[in-house]
């Protein structure tokens, strides 16, 4: 029997609460409750606070018909979690979005690296792949950012802005995040410039969304909710319906990406395989992860208001000034602009779910008991309240820009957005995300970039789909000379479109004295 941590056996015993319900019928209500009766974060709170546990058992969608492995035991605090990462006791084989694994279709019938357990021979050697080529790339992604975001964002918002009074940040942000994926990938080559167009992050919205409709809910109030859960969420949605668009964005990568591919075939992989892989990784990892990641970043520096943007760019554009530009050496300089990267993957995790089957019988705690989960038990975490423990950290509900300042960073292990803890480095026998630390250098870009050009800006947003829609009200810039006045402003007001209450409150801090 393993145990995660030493101090398990001091702690009590405690069965496991929870149940399953009625076969069938009690993975039908909690599959109700998840999409529609609760939303995703009240279903895992009400639970916890019925069982008055952070470790409990429930359903979790699919649900009944096409994933019958959605019995579950959950868990979301920040002692138990880290079990998710432990892959001595843990087998990830096909758990890549939750309980169930969409078709290989998807993916040019290959079974993708993120779908591989790590005993998986091939795991090894496509985690090789993708981890070498992450480091030969490594200088190219402040050049291909800095130049694709001025054309993407700066210079939409601000004619947007002009001309409309408010600016759709979705969009914009979409556009920003496939450019620079496909660019970094494909030699600098943009995706417009191949038979994808500018049609790129509709193309991966759709086929990505075919693979995680048993997961989401379109809110949409013209659609019955039986209705929608009859189409999305009781089989799986069929590959052919996006095969033709799947096709072209495989098409644009492999015509685009020789070198990779070539490196592939040395290591003894097929071209197409290699290439699915990557399609993998740049479409749902990388675009995917992004496209709910910066609206969300965006949101909480928006709510945290003018304060908080003083402060940042001082900071920023002191450090860029000291350096002579946007480099490395400058943004680690920028300790407030790193907290407020990971605060908002604190906040909202761009995935909120891992799941693993027990390959053993495993003793874990919680802060207060000590649980056993038997060998082939689902184990599922809930990210967004386990990195909200507020055991660990301080007002955990509320976002804290400086939180992960001085002494504050310590708690940045436990930010496991990357199926990790933060501060363990990837390797090609663990599941963590290989592009963990991109993700947090993109996050960090684009704070940089927006304070280099404004002083400060005004937003509205509302809930939508897996993350947050963001519009910009206005912008307020020394740089933005050739706005009317209606797009310049000097104050800003928070406005929250969504018209209900929002339960996370800001901690605002001072602007420090120049």
């Amino acid at each position: 029997m393993a145990t995660t941590d030493s101090s398990v056996s001091k702690l009590p015993l405690k069965e496991i609460p929870g149940d399953y319900g009625l076969p069938f019928f009690g993975a039908m209500k909690d599959r109700y409750d998840f999409h529609y009766n609760q939303g995703t974060d009240g279903f895992f709170r009400s639970r916890m606070k019925k069982y008055g546990s952070t470790v409990f058992r429930t359903n979790v969608p699919p649900g009944p018909f096409n994933a019958p492995n959605s019995k579950v035991i959950v868990l979301v605090d920040a002692v138990s979690y880290p079990i998710l990462f432990d892959n001595s006791q843990v087998d990830k084989e096909n758990r890549f979005e939750g309980t169930y694994m969409s078709s290989p279709n998807f993916n040019g019938g290959y079974k993708v690296c993120a779908f591989l357990d790590t005993t998986d021979p091939k795991h090894s050697t496509l985690k090789g792949l993708i981890l070498s080529t992450l480091a030969k790339l490594h200088d190219k992604v402040i050049p291909i950012f800095t130049s694709s975001i001025s054309d993407m964002v700066f210079t939409n918002l601000e004619k947007e802005l002009s001309e409309k009074g408010t600016s759709s940040f979705n969009p914009l942000s979409d556009n920003l995040s496939f450019e620079f994926v496909f660019r970094l990938f494909c030699e600098g080559k943009s995706p417009i410039h191949t038979s994808l167009g500018t049609n790129g992050p509709k193309t991966v919205d759709k086929w990505v969304f075919f693979q995680l409709a048993p997961l989401t809910s379109l809110g949409l109030k013209f659609v019955p909710n039986f209705l929608e859960d009859l189409v999305l969420h009781t089989f799986p949605l069929p590959y052919f319906l996006v095969k033709r668009d799947h096709q072209k964005l495989y098409n644009a990568f492999y015509n685009s990406m020789s070198p990779i591919l070539d490196e592939a075939e040395k290591l003894g992989l097929k071209r197409d395989e290699a290439c699915h892989n990557f399609v993998f990784l740049a479409g749902f990892n990388s675009y995917g992860g992004l496209k709910v990641f910066y609206p969300s970043l965006i949101k909480w520096i928006g709510k945290a208001g003018p304060s908080l943007h003083t402060r940042l760019v001082k900071e920023i554009r002191t450090a860029v000034k000291e350096a002579g530009g946007v480099t490395v050496s400058a943004l680690e300089k920028m300790t407030l602009v790193k907290s407020v990267v990971y605060e908002t993957l604190r906040m909202d995790p761009p995935v909120a779910f891992q799941c693993a089957k027990a390959r053993k019988n495993i003793m874990i705690s919680n802060h207060e008991s000590s649980f056993l989960i038997k060998k082939d038990e689902l184990i599922f975490g809930y990210q967004p309240l386990a990195t909200k423990d507020p055991k660990i950290f301080k007002n955990a509900e509320e976002f804290d820009a400086d939180r992960f300042l001085g002494d504050g960073e310590k708690l940045i292990k436990y930010v496991y957005w990357s199926n990790g803890e933060e501060t363990v480095n990837p390797t090609v026998n663990d599941k963590q995300c290989p592009g963990k630390d991109l993700i947090v250098l993109l996050g960090r870009l684009l704070v940089v970039e927006f304070f280099m050009r404004y002083d400060t800006f005004e937003i509205e947003f509302e809930k939508f789909l897996l993350g947050s829609k963001v519009t910009f009200k206005s912008i307020g810039s020394h740089s933005f000379s050739s706005a009317s006045p209606s797009v310049r402003f000097l104050s800003l007001r928070l406005r929250d479109s969504n018209s209900k209450p929002d339960t996370s409150t800001i901690h605002h801090h001072p602007p420090q004295p120049s």
